[in-house]
């Protein structure tokens, strides 16, 4: 397990409300793990790659499980830019598409099939980027390492693997 605190430090930024205890379940490459009891929840997390575009908030991917709600490995895109009406969202991962469906500056996977192919995908591939148009009519890219992210994700599902 390789270590890395910049993300560790703006994952907890993120996700920081001091309602709710978040339980590291580790940090693996670019992802960390998270445990959040009170939901209960889990997900692997990671911040987009660094950009000199603007952007109007932090992006990242979130990969959740609700074992309440019956959900496993559901992905979610924060954007780093409000979406337009019509925004055109593809992800790119491992030499495949996918069409997303988003709003306001969120994104998921289209259909529970995709969903599962995107989460095969980034077990194999290096790396992955979402493309969008915002608000503006701009075209815009948020680019990820997956480095540990197969990890990442297998360390959420076991984290809620007892939560009801």
């Amino acid at each position: 397990m390789r270590r890395c605190v910049p993300l560790a430090t703006g994952v907890l930024a993120l996700m920081a409300t001091p309602a709710v205890a978040r339980d590291s379940l580790g940090i693996f490459g670019t992802w960390g793990a998270f445990r959040d009891a009170a939901g209960p929840r889990c997900y692997a997390i990671a911040e987009a790659s660094p950009s000199p575009n603007a952007r109007e908030r932090q992006p990242y991917a979130s990969i959740g499980t609700w074992p309440r709600r019956q959900v496993r490995g559901q992905v979610h895109l924060r954007l780093s830019r409000v979406l337009a009406a019509q925004p055109r969202l593809t992800l790119a991962l491992g030499g495949r598409r996918f069409a997303l469906v988003g709003g306001g500056a969120d994104a998921w996977a289209a259909s529970a099939a995709d969903n599962a192919a995107i989460l095969a995908a980034m077990r194999q591939a290096g790396s992955m980027s979402v493309s969008a148009t915002d608000r503006s009519g701009r075209r815009f890219t948020d680019r990820y390492a997956l480095a540990g992210a197969a990890t990442a994700m297998d360390a959420a599902t076991v984290g809620c693997a007892r939560q009801r």
